[in-house]
């Protein structure tokens, strides 16, 4: 039975509490990239009660159910792991509490991205009770180790666990608006060697942090070289870290190496970033490598992969655009921005890696992400619910 946005609202407001209760307890369970367990349970709980056809953990640990059984499949996706919350005292208040204030609920994931799976998961629940659309497999999935190593999880689940969407709905926080798109990264070292000696014979050494030193001038001027893109931006570099083997405080150090964030526009690849890496003016006889990433997952299985995320952007006038566009008109009342995000999300293999059409929809300001400061609008939550609960039909047209 199809619905319009009013009515669609209507039904999402009167579970409101049940939708707000959902995120709260989700808040309330820390769950860090690998540490995700107890929040997965709860989740994969919460999902049985809901009544989907089919709830089950995948490989990872991801919780994932189906409703449904048509030919043309979509996926909507929020993970569930979070950041950690740093330093406990710069928290005005219990990142853990999901406090519920002001028509708000704050804390960490309130906003990255913990509203997307409960307002997922009710807008499921919504179409069902209008009736099951004919034609249409709804996948949800709670996905683990996004902020580890975004879109992994996502690889895992359409190659190794067989589940073939044809669209992607992503549910990174995009304040209700239509994104289609970011910039792609990616991590690398530099590695400079010298020789070892006291400090007091320095001069019978050589020192690697003082070969590296004209290295970060290069790369702090390569940063203001970089392609540009209309609608992603430009790419970007910086040093986030770096690192010194020494044998002492008072020896000359042999080894340094900086770690490189890489943030890639449209037609810049991870062969032209190395290529330029290479290419800096005092690399001299410097190590270029990219990083990897080899983890365990909290069910046990082995996670791993290059620490290289593609660039991705699908065209605005795309079906999945203008069909996601369409359902959330109709619950705002308003057309809803086209953008895109800053930062990196699981699209980077559903639409980077393997191509699939993918979009991003859900509440929450992208600035409020890993902040102390993370809250989402109850009101948005549940306007989420509605929008979701329209979006499969509104892509099938």
């Amino acid at each position: 039975m199809n619905a319009t946005g009013k009515q669609a609202l209507e039904a999402a407001q009167l579970i409101e509490r049940d939708i707000v209760s959902f995120l709260r307890r989700m808040i309330a369970i820390p769950a860090e990239s690998l540490q995700e367990k107890e929040r997965c349970e709860l989740v994969k709980a919460e999902f049985e009660k809901l009544g989907f056809d089919e709830v089950f953990f995948d490989g990872l640990g991801t919780v994932v159910a189906r409703i449904g059984n048509g030919p043309f499949k979509i996926l909507m996706d929020g993970h569930i792991d979070c950041v950690g919350v740093g330093n406990p005292a710069s928290w005005d208040y219990d990142p853990f509490e999901g406090k519920e204030e002001n028509g708000e609920i704050w804390g960490r994931g309130a906003v990255d991205e913990l509203p997307a799976i409960a307002a997922m998961a009710f807008g499921a629940r919504l179409l069902m009770d209008r009736g099951w659309p004919e034609g249409i497999t709804l996948y949800l999935s709670a996905s683990v180790m996004e902020e580890d190593c975004d879109g992994h999880c996502m690889l895992h689940l359409i190659e190794k666990e067989g589940i073939k969407p044809d669209v992607v709905i992503l549910g990174e926080p995009t304040d209700l608006d239509i994104y289609r798109g970011h910039r792609g990264r990616m991590e690398a070292t530099i590695t400079t060697r010298g020789r070892s000696a006291h400090g007091a014979h320095a001069h019978h050494g050589v020192n690697a942090l003082y070969k590296m030193a004209p290295i970060i001038l290069d790369v702090e001027k390569l940063n203001e070289n970089l392609a540009h893109d209309e609608f992603l931006g430009s790419g970007s570099i910086i040093v986030s870290h770096i690192s010194v083997d020494t044998p002492s405080l008072n020896a000359v150090p042999d080894r340094a190496t900086i770690t490189l964030d890489r943030r890639m526009t449209v037609g810049e690849t991870v062969e032209i970033v190395l290529a330029e890496l290479r290419a800096l003016p005092h690399l001299g006889d410097a190590e270029v490598e990219l990083l990897h990433y080899d983890e365990t997952s909290w069910t046990g299985a082995q996670a791993t992969q290059e620490k290289y995320f593609p660039t991705w952007v699908l065209d605005e006038d795309h079906p999945l655009v203008q069909g996601a566009a369409k359902a959330a008109a109709a619950v705002l009342d308003e057309p809803p921005e086209i953008s895109r995000w800053h930062f990196s999300t699981n699209g980077v293999a559903t639409m980077g890696r393997l191509g699939i059409p993918s979009i991003g929809f859900a509440p929450g300001l992208e600035e409020l992400a890993h902040t102390t400061q993370e809250h989402v609008k109850i009101e948005d939550l549940v306007k989420a619910a509605a929008v979701y609960s329209l979006m499969p039909e509104a892509l099938l047209k």
